[in-house]
């Protein structure tokens, strides 16, 4: 490969995105060489116009992709790099395999820059380091959905891009296969220096996977971050809804955190310690949220974690078990009815005897407590 190219093949991925019509669209997205990046979002927010964007296959009206010192698009200055220059390894959703062609052939088809006896071997490379040897001349319909998809997987990669796009790759496939692709992707990854773009509508997938996020909705982007930044500390209530972070409450902040003191925060007739306020100042109204992680279930047998730290006490309103995990929802008192999520061991539940119309004390560590900007309705009591 070219020294020029390599340095392309090693470059950060950035884009800005803009268009009224026929999508709007106001994206931004910063992908570094060797890290993942997931852009999330619900179905209809333009994730997958998005990378059609950065691999040449759609022209936004405004804005550029660049990859590391080349630009491979930029509206005020008329460049338009045409897909094939743009040097992307795509792998949509439907795995886009011609179908009367071998799996040999799907992935050569890609290597037309390479002499024919070395277009071969590489091929062949390929699909044995994506384990399909001794499956180079069965066509797509003689192999599984997961087969297929590593034959993509294997096309995309084997002209030695500068950058991989993946269309919500693994969304065809069975739940058992979807788990072995992401772990064949988490170590293909381990020898790859591009950036590279996921998109996915699963919040799981996205956080086993990503080294960072980005939220996508109606076509703008709200916050990019790590995984667990985003699902703790979303940046707004907004955020916090698309992340699935349901414990998101109106509050006023009673005393802003300072020389080590906590904060103080009311709501509901508690006032509640508060690790980290942030810039917000006291006498103002506030979103918060608290992960389900952050809240710790009293044990009625000995003092549990936390115990002191933020107590609340309220009834079961529900307790599902999903397997070795319950979910609890808890009414909390005050005025109005305000559900509190958040889970435990199954067994630490049977032990505790909770079950619906039970009351149970819960504690709200302080570092969990996440302050936002007050949103109306966005926010419950």
């Amino acid at each position: 490969m070219p020294d020029t190219d390599r340095a392309a093949a090693h470059g950060t991925l950035e884009a800005r995105l803009q268009q009224c019509s026929p999508i709007s669209l106001d994206a931004h997205l910063l992908c570094a060489p060797g890290e993942l990046l997931a852009l999330v979002g619900p179905s209809g927010s333009g994730k997958s116009t998005v990378l059609r964007c950065i691999a040449g296959l759609h022209r936004p009206e405004h804005g550029y992709v660049r990859s590391g010192d080349i630009t491979w698009y930029d509206s005020r200055h008329g460049v338009d790099y045409r897909p094939q220059r743009r040097r992307v390894g795509f792998v949509f959703q439907n795995y886009a395999l011609f179908p009367h062609l071998s799996a040999l052939d799907n992935v050569m088809i890609t290597l037309g820059h390479l002499p024919p006896e070395q277009k071969h071997a590489r091929a062949r490379e390929w699909l044995e380091r994506m384990h399909l040897s001794g499956m180079e001349q069965r066509k797509p319909l003689q192999l599984s959905g997961g087969q297929q998809q590593r034959i993509a997987v294997a096309r995309a990669l084997a002209p030695e891009p500068a950058l991989l796009l993946l269309d919500e790759p693994f969304s065809a496939v069975d739940q058992v296969t979807r788990r072995k692709l992401q772990l064949e992707l988490a170590r293909l990854r381990q020898n790859l220096r591009i950036p590279i773009v996921l998109v996915t509508h699963d919040l799981d997938e996205a956080r086993l996977l990503a080294d960072r996020m980005t939220i996508l909705h109606r076509g703008v982007t709200l916050q990019s971050g790590a995984p667990h930044e985003l699902m703790t500390r979303p940046a707004t209530a907004a955020v916090a809804r698309l992340v699935e972070l349901y414990n998101v409450f109106e509050g006023e902040l009673a005393q802003a955190a300072a020389g080590g003191m906590p904060g103080r925060l009311r709501w509901r007739g508690h006032q509640l310690e508060v690790a980290h306020t942030g810039a917000h100042a006291a006498g103002t109204k506030v979103c918060w949220a608290i992960a389900p992680e952050f809240v710790i279930l009293h044990r009625r047998d000995r003092p549990s974690r936390g115990e002191r730290e933020n107590p609340i006490d309220g009834t079961v309103a529900e307790c599902v078990a999903l397997g070795e995990t319950t979910n609890i929802t808890l009414h909390v008192e005050g005025d109005g009815e305000v559900g509190l999520t958040f889970g435990v061991p199954t067994h630490v539940a049977r032990r505790n005897n909770v079950t619906r119309d039970e009351r149970v004390r819960v504690s709200l560590l302080s570092e969990g407590i996440h302050l936002m900007p007050w949103e109306e309705s966005a926010a419950r009591g």
